[in-house]
């Protein structure tokens, strides 16, 4: 698989806005996520885990959190603010909860698949299984939203060596299972090019406030130093996330701080507010446009 990397946000969007005057190009996500009746998260709030070949009530009923309060929550926090953001669901939520997803598309939001569940990864399914898996969840939420997802990441971020080209043969256009560079690149697949927009993890609710343990204000705070001191540190253009999981930040602490984050970026005259599906777009056709000329 080739990959070929654009150097420049202005060639990424085809905006009228230079990279100097917004280099932030900031995606907001939420991902709304669901494990299979007969397992649970593997990280969560406990220190100390159970014993092996027992199901974790407590990690189930905590990752519930997001499917019963969260992703209310966090939807309404978008909607006041004025802020479309990416929905990353599990296609089990899709199936079960088909009004939910109907309702974030007509509030504006893109929805992108998430693989079925999260405790089943890309890489230890066979090509015929992940396959399966892919049109399983790509037809749930087809049929809650009546738009085919184009825009992926598989669970943990973890996909298999095949999961590009299999994307592309069912129509994606991106994927965010890539944390090697600062800008969109086209990934050229035996399916057909795909876009890897690249997943940010210094604004992401789970590895900071769950993994790290650190306080949820640390998510505000952050961000305001990413933004006081991007230019002083000579940046440049790049993409980056503000993620947060429903049933992470779904939470009143980390709900006040989401939507102190979203203000912040609506105030910066660095940020451009942007999303995973613009930036694969822009992405696309300026492939296009170059491979085209070649052809000339």
């Amino acid at each position: 698989m080739k990959r070929l990397a654009f150097l420049a946000l202005a060639i990424v969007s085809g905006r009228s806005s230079l990279p100097a005057q917004q280099p932030i190009a900031l995606s907001v996500n939420v991902m709304y996520e669901a494990w299979a009746d007969d397992s649970a998260p593997g990280v969560g709030p406990m220190g100390n885990p159970i014993r092996s070949g027992y199901l974790d009530l407590q990690a189930r009923s905590w990752a519930a959190y997001g499917v019963e309060v969260g992703i209310k929550r966090l939807l309404d926090i978008l909607a006041r603010e004025d802020i479309q953001a990416t929905i990353y669901t599990s296609g089990l939520l899709a199936e079960r909860q088909p009004t939910l997803l109907k309702a974030m598309v007509e509030q504006g939001h893109h929805v992108a698949a998430h693989g079925w569940t999260q405790d089943v990864l890309p890489i230890y399914l066979s090509r015929e299984e992940e396959s399966a898996a892919l049109d399983r969840s790509g037809q749930a939420i087809l049929s809650a939203t009546n738009i085919a997802p184009r825009g992926y990441v598989s669970p943990r971020c973890t996909p298999s060596a095949v999961t590009s080209t299999l994307l592309a043969e069912r129509g994606y256009l991106w994927h965010i299972d890539t944390f090697d560079r600062d800008l969109p690149a086209v990934e050229v697949t035996e399916g057909g090019p795909m876009v890897a927009v690249p997943f940010t993890m210094e604004l992401n609710d789970l590895p900071l406030a769950v993994r790290y343990g650190n306080e949820p204000q640390a998510f505000t705070r952050s961000f305001e130093r990413l933004i006081d001191r991007w230019d002083i540190a000579r940046v440049g253009p790049a993409c980056l996330d503000l993620t947060v999981h429903a049933h992470v930040f779904g939470r009143p602490a980390g709900a006040i701080e989401f939507q102190a984050a979203l203000a912040l970026a609506t105030r910066s005259d660095l940020v451009w507010l942007t999303s995973h599906h613009e930036l694969a777009a822009g992405t696309l056709a300026t492939y296009a446009a170059l491979e085209k000329g070649k052809d000339r």
